[in-house]
């Protein structure tokens, strides 16, 4: 019930609607999805496949095409399930038919994302087919440009750069990007929006760039990766970059004749240890003082230039000291909130009695959903109700032995 109840919030916040329908269970299944582009002239075709297993919370982290280690009848069974969906539903555009494989090789259809997704490049990589352009060919009631789906060229994986902790469970790590060092070479795209500087939002996905290296052979784009992962450099907020580097030297996903990973492997199978990511202190401007405002129930910090406001009394605004170092000690007792963002309901009343590790309240950060967990057995006291924009580390509640 309680990951049913999970499952409807995360819809209503992102489609507004909390309809949830269940499906099969399938055992350590992977992640197969067909990427296909029909126009108005009749015709459906599979650019080509994406393997897309390694998953956190159902959100996809690495990608690659084409879909490694599916014999030709497998192959070939996916690409007509997925012209077959769309020319019934008389489909028209980009889009990419889903599916989850098990081991004993059933097929199970999950859903048709009716758009270019994140992964993208690397079917455009592999296909020499740049997507966007046939899709805007398409609006145009123009032809496709080519005919049948591509003999695949070389191997590609993609990989998603989150502003998340992975040594913390995946938390989202909102701040200021203070180092930005992306590699370059033989192979290696980046798709981004930031730099040195940018603000990373707690309101919004926690993607901050998309790592796309290509190689002739499954084997050398790997070879390629790592030297990338290698190169890449962020600072001021945690990523997933070492994840990444563990994952690709990771004989369940590298092996040259297996591949072992599947939908829920991070959680079960990983036991790689990722460090926790030391939290680094915003750079403190001598010149600006801080202070916070609510905006719509949201909680929003200002900068104010301390030159304009000499002589004005701003005992709320000071001089942010974030090397300040805490006054007390931790309270083992406090429930504090994990991650900047919002406090979206407790799971236990005030007053109950829970045991250490209990899920106590749920937390809404970068669109994913966060358990607060109770840091000892004891009576519940909440201090903070649900709703509004939270910091991290601030208490909203304690639980009494």
């Amino acid at each position: 019930a309680e990951l049913y109840e999970s499952a409807v919030r995360e819809a209503v916040t992102a489609f507004g609607r909390g309809e949830c329908f269940v499906e099969r269970f399938l055992d350590r299944p992977r992640h197969i999805e067909a990427q296909i582009i029909a126009d108005r002239h009749g015709r459906v075709i599979v650019v080509g496949t994406r393997d897309c297993s390694l998953q956190r919370r159902n959100q996809k982290l690495i990608e690659e095409a084409p879909a490694p280690y599916l014999n030709d009848e497998l192959r070939q069974r996916i690409h007509e399930s997925a012209r077959a969906v769309c020319a019934e539903a008389g489909y028209v555009g980009a889009g990419t038919v889903e599916f989850l494989l098990s081991g004993d090789g059933t097929l199970s259809f999950l859903e048709v994302n009716t758009r270019l997704q994140v992964e993208h490049p690397v079917t455009e990589e592999t296909s020499g087919v740049d997507l966007v352009i046939e899709q805007l060919r398409v609006a145009d009631g123009l032809p496709l440009s080519f005919d049948g789906t591509p003999v695949p060229r070389g191997h590609s994986f993609e990989f998603r750069i989150n502003a998340e902790d992975a040594g913390n469970g995946f938390l989202p790590t909102p701040g200021s990007i203070t180092l930005f060092q992306p590699p370059s070479g033989p192979g290696v795209r980046l798709d981004t929006g930031v730099a040195e500087g940018s603000r990373v939002s707690p309101n919004f996905d926690s993607m901050i760039a998309k790592l796309i290296v290509t190689g002739a052979t499954r084997e050398q784009a790997i070879s390629r990766a790592r030297r990338a992962l290698a190169e890449f450099k962020v600072e001021g907020v945690a990523t997933v970059l070492p994840f990444h580097r563990a994952v690709m030297d990771h004989d369940d996903f590298t092996a040259a004749n297996t591949f072992a990973v599947h939908t829920r492997w991070i959680e079960t199978d990983f036991a790689e240890h990722v460090t926790i990511a030391p939290r680094n202190a915003e750079p403190v401007d001598p010149g600006v003082l801080r202070t916070f405002v609510e905006i719509d129930g949201k909680r929003h910090e200002l900068g104010l230039p301390a030159a304009l406001l000499a002589g004005m009394s701003l005992n709320a605004a000071a001089p942010a000291d974030a090397s300040q170092p805490a006054a007390d000690a931790p309270d083992p007792h406090a429930v504090l909130t994990p991650v900047a963002g919002n406090l979206h309901a407790w799971a236990v009343e005030d007053g109950a009695t829970v045991e250490k590790g209990q899920v106590i309240a749920i937390m809404e950060a970068m669109k994913m959903e966060t358990s607060i967990l109770a840091p000892c057995a004891g009576t519940v006291q909440i201090s903070k109700e649900p709703g509004g924009y939270l910091e991290a580390k601030v208490v909203i509640g304690r639980v009494e032995a």
